[in-house]
């Protein structure tokens, strides 16, 4: 019997199924540093010690994407090693700051399976929970992945497609322990822009754009160990009519989000994942270009609010006329990413 695991196909998954995550993986200042070098974010709560302090916090938490994508990474060997694509996410919560130091590791609980009609693919729906070396929970979030079936006559005995929120409420964002935003330095985060200065409704073009190079995305996919054939391995692209590695969806998300600090310095701290979607594949070499809506406000008291933002990512479309879907809902060719999510920003004081 072999000692290989070729991972989960669709068939083998099972609604219920709870699965515990190989590799508990420890934050280093490492990890920080090289996030910063591949996507170039500049938030300075996540940038600075110093920053953080001031804002009541022991040190410069680590960007909750950092760990994000960390959990995520675990998750790949059993959920979607033999995946066509990651699909879309939703509910995700970020309960508890993230430290250089604490270690992290994954559960998942398997809570939704739709077969495709044509009897190639699934989508799997999963509920990921990630601990710290406490048995704190730090983030939660439901993902669904189109999955390859090893035969496409085998039998998927029960099915069931899950009802998931539209937004994490207000009511529900959890900020990180001690922050204060009391004695926030505007300027050193980069812009005068307070929590009272953003309209729901209101659009925010980016401006900058950035490319992603084969090598790049492929050291920042690996950087999570995350080992999904369909960005490493060309020979099961091959089966793809593109036939070209695909980005990891949290490249560009991570890229996105660092390219939204020009319009957005101080909403640096992502508390909550409304949904996104991977609307259209992404190559490496094209540029990312973002833009953002603002949907939603919610005042969380003690001198905090928190921006509900729509950030909408594009390959080789410069957002200057916010390429968005149309009314039936179709997106154009350029779009890659529609990313809801709730981030604290400091009320003027």
């Amino acid at each position: 019997m072999s000692k290989t695991d070729p991972g989960n196909y669709f068939e083998d998954f099972r609604l219920g199924q709870v699965l515990s995550h190989a590799t508990p993986r420890t934050v280093t200042a490492g990890d920080v540093a090289l996030y910063n070098a591949l996507y170039g974010p500049r938030f300075a709560l996540t940038s600075s010690d110093e920053f953080a302090r001031a804002c009541g916090l022991p040190a410069s938490p680590v960007d909750p994407l950092i760990a994000f994508h960390m959990v995520f990474g675990k998750t790949v060997p059993d959920i979607s090693l033999n995946a066509v694509a990651n699909l879309g996410y939703a509910e995700g919560l970020f309960l508890r700051a993230v430290y250089p130091g604490d270690t992290l590791t994954a559960t998942s609980e398997v809570i939704g399976l739709k077969e495709n009609s044509n009897r190639k693919t699934g989508v799997v729906y999963v509920r990921t929970t990630g601990e710290n070396q406490h048995g704190e929970t730090v983030l939660s979030y439901v993902r669904w992945v189109m999955v390859r079936k090893r035969s496409e006559d085998a039998a998927v005995p029960e099915q069931a497609t899950p009802t998931l929120a539209g937004a994490v409420a207000a009511g529900d964002l959890i900020l990180p322990r001690g922050l204060d935003f009391s004695r926030y330095d505007f300027a050193l985060a980069g812009a005068p822009h307070a929590f009272e200065d953003y309209a729901v409704g209101e659009k925010i073009d980016h401006v900058d754009g950035m490319v992603v190079e084969e090598a790049e995305h492929q050291m920042a996919t690996r950087l999570w160990q995350n080992t999904a054939k369909v960005h490493f391995n060309q020979f099961e692209r091959a089966k793809d009519p593109a036939g070209r590695r695909l980005v990891y969806g949290g490249v560009v998300i991570s890229t996105a989000r660092a390219l939204s600090f020009n319009g957005l310095q101080n909403a640096g701290l992502t508390l909550a994942i409304n949904g996104g979607r991977h609307v259209n594949p992404y190559f490496a070499g094209a540029t990312v270009f973002a833009w953002s809506e603002v949907l939603d406000k919610a005042d969380l008291g003690e001198g905090i609010g928190a921006l509900r933002l729509r950030l909408v990512a594009t390959k080789d479309q410069p957002c200057a006329d916010f390429p968005d879907k149309d009314e039936s809902g179709v997106y154009p060719g350029g779009v890659i990413l529609d990313f809801d999510y709730w981030a604290a920003v400091p009320k003027r004081f």
